[in-house]
């Protein structure tokens, strides 16, 4: 239902059909996806599809690494096949990778039809793009998102691309991100919101928890300074937060809670534009509770629930 989308968005690219091609994998499709990429492509001679029956590796990585094995241009674009592309996006992310950067990764938004999950899955989204980007420029990069993320290929091989990231069945951007801070390659990003990447939200809260579960069992497997990193970030947060309950000993142990409270608020107010979201005040506020209570409830999934890939 998602694939013609992303194919008409694909033809839009403004860039000369010379100098990139488009390589689809599909991987183990049970509907008409593959029949549908077929009809749309013909004619279209920088365009290719694939299966992934003989894939190495697991999961989307086995899939990924095929179509990256394929591709003949020095340079690979990663996304997903439930995503819209601006037309100026390899024009922005070729820029980059001019100037000797390895991995590349830009901002990618989470569109929704307005129900509870969709504006959570959204809102969460936001949280994590504001603190993976403030890490990249303090120079502690960690998180990617995959359906908006480039490399060098030559970078690519030189780590032996996913085969040192089987942790996990997903965490082909974090993990792949991992490997490329070992080889101190030299990492970038990308803010141009001409470079966005649009995907849809989940809508029922399951799909949403298992998505989560994932992305949340990939962090376990950052490196260690990454990891220690976010441990006293995440650590600060729950102290600021329990302090409330404190209370009833001083009324100055409510002080801690507030401010964070509140500057998360003004922050996320503040900066959310850049990042693609339009929220208003009182479903930051909403949702800056209900984030809170995820972290946690994400953290426990991810340790202790079943891992399956559709």
């Amino acid at each position: 239902k998602n694939i013609k989308e992303i194919i008409n968005s694909l033809q839009s690219i403004k860039y000369s059909d010379k100098n990139f091609e488009v390589i689809f994998i599909d991987d183990s499709s049970t509907d008409n996806t593959y029949s549908i990429i077929e009809n749309e492509i013909k004619g279209l001679n920088n365009f290719s599809l694939l299966t992934s029956s003989n894939k190495t590796l697991p999961a989307k990585k086995g899939a990924l690494q095929l179509g990256i094995e394929k591709a003949k241009h020095p340079f690979i674009m990663i996304t997903d096949a439930d995503c819209n592309i601006k037309p100026d996006w390899l024009k922005i992310f070729s820029q980059k990778f001019s100037i000797g950067y390895d991995f590349v990764f830009g901002i990618a938004p989470l569109i929704n039809k307005g129900s509870f999950t969709g504006e959570l899955s959204s809102f969460e989204n936001l949280k994590s793009s504001m603190l993976s980007f403030s890490s990249a420029a303090l120079n502690l990069p960690y998180s990617a998102t995959a359906r908006n993320f480039g490399f060098n290929k030559k970078s690519f091989n030189l780590i032996s691309g996913y085969k040192n990231t089987k942790e996990t069945l997903g965490g082909d951007d974090d993990l792949l991100l991992r490997e490329a801070i070992k080889y101190k390659m030299k990492i970038g990003w990308v803010t141009n919101k001409e470079a966005f990447v649009f995907s849809k939200t989940k809508e029922i809260f399951k799909d949403y928890l298992w998505q989560k579960s994932r992305h949340t069992e990939t962090a376990l497997y950052y490196t260690t300074g990454r990891k220690i990193v976010l441990a006293v970030w995440h650590l600060t947060n729950i102290v600021s937060l329990a302090s409330v309950l404190m209370v009833f000993k001083n009324w100055i142990f409510a002080l801690p809670f507030f401010a964070k409270f509140f500057m998360d608020i003004l922050l996320t107010r503040s900066i959310q534009n850049k990042f693609g979201y339009r929220f208003s005040f009182i479903k930051i506020i909403i949702f800056q509770i209900v984030y809170e209570i995820m972290l946690g409830i994400n953290f426990f999934n991810a340790l202790f629930g079943k891992k399956v890939w559709k």
